[in-house]
């Protein structure tokens, strides 16, 4: 039956019926391992009682307060918990219902700052290919996913793109890893000096690259190199940590692994796991003491940011991921899905490269393993696979344009923190199936 529902594609999808722990359960009754978390998100299952619990209390206590009037008790609770356990000199949250929105607030509150610091000529942005930072047309136009922005690049801001920090595709013969990640570090300095250092705002970047490039970790240095280029220029430098963040890569703030902490972070996905919609803006103090002391509000909201359901349900999910020990879990479990899929990829003719960090990992389809070749774009690899996948009961994110926008696959997996060895088995099997029926 086909019903009303604008969906993302005219296809019509299968319909899900119920959720529980790592699987989701169609209208058929058939059962699905949810290996990537829908989108990195399903960190905790798709049953959590304490989850659950919390917010029908707050669901019987408050549902809806408007931010223009008032705050309350989730949201102030969220907050207090996100900076306690935020990066060093983040001081400030800001709550929103998703990652585009957070992203969308981080770059107009990085032009207002320095509006208000008297700076006004500072306008510009800078990020790098092969990102993706969301789909509201101002983190659009920041992203580096050309083939999200094909279809609207009249309608989007220029922004400047450098290079990616991609090891497996970037680094060359007999350099260095630390010497490659300079390298390509200092391509920032040298599109800061080109644009001219007084109008460049701001640097964003993911710690781990996401659904463009596929749980691509930066390498060791690279962002200590360009923490040290933005505090040279003056340049504020926004993390976003939409998908990797939140205990996906193993610590909560993916940018610990990094050594850095930036001036304004974006979370969501794994904030809310799911159970509701929820984003924030993280900023540090000196920022949001420069609008308070300055026209005293940021011009920005939403209706929706803040919303009280939304925020209990967040601390919830935070609370648990903290509390239940879960980020030690994930980078075991992430070590052993790890040397599960280097068991059954490691020397697969067109696997190549295996990445990632914590329970947030990809493998690279190719057609030449010696050479890197990818497959034409036309044999839609990644498609192929995604519905083969979904034939065998897993869910997994499979994305075209690995490579530079159009050339290249590769399968992201992001299974819930909760997931078991004989789920990480399961993955592992119906993932190299899937692959063998799509490549066949």
């Amino acid at each position: 039956m086909v019903g009303h529902v604008f969906g993302r594609s005219s296809a019509q999808p299968r319909t899900a019926l119920r959720g529980e722990g790592c699987y989701l359960y169609d209208a058929d009754g058939r059962a699905y391992l949810d290996g990537s978390g829908g989108a990195a998100v399903s960190c905790l299952g798709h049953s959590d009682p304490e989850v659950r619990a919390a917010m029908h209390a707050q669901l019987d206590t408050l549902a809806f307060a408007h931010t223009g009037f008032f705050t309350s008790e989730p949201a102030e609770d969220l907050a207090d918990l996100l900076v306690a356990n935020a990066p060093a000199g983040i001081d400030r949250v800001y709550l929103l219902l998703g990652g585009s929105e957070a992203v969308e607030a981080s770059i107009k509150l990085a032009r207002q700052y320095f509006l208000e610091i008297g700076k006004p000529g500072r306008h510009r942005v800078i990020a790098r290919r092969q990102s993706y930072h969301g789909n509201t047309l101002g983190a659009l136009a920041a992203g580096g996913n050309a083939w999200r922005r094909e279809k609207y690049a009249p309608l989007l801001v220029e922004t400047s793109h450098i290079a990616p920090c991609y090891e497996y595709r970037f680094r060359e013969d007999g350099e260095s890893a630390e010497a490659y990640g300079l390298r390509a570090a200092d391509e920032l300095e040298a599109e800061i000096e080109r644009l001219g250092p007084d109008s460049v705002m701001a640097f964003i970047a993911e710690p781990v690259v996401g659904a463009t490039a596929g749980a691509v970790p930066a390498v060791e240095g690279y962002f200590k190199r360009i923490r040290e280029i933005c505090d040279r220029h003056g340049v504020l430098l926004i993390l976003d940590e939409v998908m990797c963040g939140m205990g996906r890569t193993g610590t909560l703030f993916a940018c610990e692994q990094d050594g850095v902490a930036p001036d304004i972070v974006a979370i969501a996905k794994g904030l809310g796991a799911g159970y509701m919609p929820i984003g924030a803006m993280l900023c540090s103090a000196a920022i949001h003491d420069a609008i308070a002391a300055g026209s005293g509000s940021f011009q920005h909201g939403h209706t929706y940011h803040g919303h009280p359901l939304a925020a209990a349900a967040g601390g919830a999910v935070l609370r648990a991921i903290l509390g239940r020990d879960l980020l030690p879990r994930v980078r075991e479990k992430g070590a052993r899905l790890q040397a599960a899929l280097t068991e059954r990829f490691g020397q697969h003719a067109h696997v190549g490269d295996i990445r990632g960090r914590g329970l947030f990992r990809a493998i690279e389809i190719v057609e030449d393993r010696a050479t890197k070749e990818p497959f034409d774009p036309a044999r839609k690899i990644n498609a192929r696979i995604k519905a083969a996948a979904m034939d065998e009961g897993l869910i997994c994110y499979p994305a075209g344009g690995t490579v530079d926008g159009r050339k290249g696959d590769h399968v992201l997996l992001a299974p819930p923190y909760i997931i078991e060895d004989a789920q990480i088995d399961e993955l592992t099997d119906k993932l190299g199936r899937a692959l063998d029926r799509a490549l066949a």
